[in-house]
């Protein structure tokens, strides 16, 4: 009854199967934790279960292949997506209450009688990003969902929503996969085992390492900011963190990632300095070079503090950078 291609996360599928069959699952579920773990799969699987050919989300019918890979489509027959459009990444109202995404709206959508045998599930990526209007034009349906359909909320940061919506959903929260099934899956998608030392690193018992764009992007900016501690200047060094302005993704989120492997970072000049393994072991020798300075690590910790708590209100790129550089000086 579960996809075999899904890696992780038994306990809570056994237990969303157990209270689907029961009839006692609720109409809202707010899936929480880190991001790129595979809650939009699980979520996608309780749909996936009720058009898979063999009922039991089987993962080689040609139903079930319709979950797969990243072009996914925005309806299914028991399926409504909801995410987050343009470079701002909002959920905007009309994506709720007109006809973006389908005829009369999500809220008429999720009223309509679902298909023999389903449910209707809305899932709603990043949800944090619902602005206010649809956020509001939700909550009545989100408190009491018609009969049939259920709300499936996925975010990797829980706080930014509405506590009005919080208030309306049972929460799951998700930890990271652990090594073997993040690797499993890495391996499934080609990652040869000689990355595997530095994908796993980077990961953080995630996938979102699966992207060989991203892989490689984040690889490039643990060094650029190994090299900044150093004292390369910031012009010579700091081309991997600065925000791609073409990009679809706006650069307030491109600069999320860098901020935070710089935590990371961080914590692990802490770690050596204790005596102890770094999580990026991949480079702990230039971490313990670093490690070795005199740098007081409180001072770039306040920096990337103000500058994670900066982001959503769009920081200029380059100066936001410098600030958090000059600080490993």
């Amino acid at each position: 009854m579960f996809d075999p291609g899904l890696r992780g996360h038994q306990a809570i599928r056994d237990k969303l199967l157990e209270r689907l069959q029961a009839g006692r699952l609720p109409g809202t579920l707010l899936f929480t934790g880190p991001e790129a773990v595979g809650k939009r799969r699980v979520a996608m699987e309780l749909a996936q279960r009720e058009i898979c050919f063999r009922k039991t989300a089987c993962g080689a019918c040609e139903a079930c292949r319709l979950f797969k890979g990243d072009d996914l489509p925005v309806e299914w027959p028991n399926l409504l997506r909801i995410a987050p459009e343009g470079k701002a990444g909002l959920i905007k109202i009309g994506a709720v209450r007109d006809s973006d995404l389908v005829e009369g709206g999500v809220i008429r959508w999720a009223s309509l009688a679902p298909a023999p045998g389903c449910h209707r599930w809305i899932l709603v990526e990043d949800a944090h990003r619902l602005n206010g209007g649809a956020a509001n034009m939700l909550l009545k349906t989100l408190e009491e969902p018609p009969p049939g359909t259920h709300f499936l909320l996925i975010t990797h940061r829980p706080e930014a929503v509405l506590q009005t919506i919080r208030s309306r959903a049972q929460r799951l929260a998700f930890g990271p996969l652990t090594d073997a099934e993040a690797w499993a899956a890495a391996s499934a998608a080609g990652w040869a085992e000689s990355d595997r030392e530095a994908w796993l690193a980077l990961a953080e018992g995630t996938l979102r390492g699966l992207d060989e764009a991203a892989f490689t992007r984040a690889k490039a900016q643990v060094e650029a900011w190994i090299a900044l501690g150093a004292g390369a200047s910031f012009e010579s060094a700091s081309g991997p963190l600065v925000p791609d302005k073409d990009a679809a993704q706006g650069q307030s989120e491109q600069l999320r990632g860098p901020v935070d492997l710089l935590l990371r970072i961080l914590a692990d000049l802490g770690r050596l300095r204790a005596g102890r393994t770094p999580a990026l072991a991949p480079w702990g020798e230039g971490l313990a070079r670093l490690a070795a300075t005199s740098l007081d690590l409180r001072r770039p910790m306040e920096a990337v503090s103000t500058a994670q708590q900066s982001l959503s209100r769009n920081p200029s790129p380059e100066p936001l950078l410098r600030e958090l550089a000059m600080a490993l000086t």
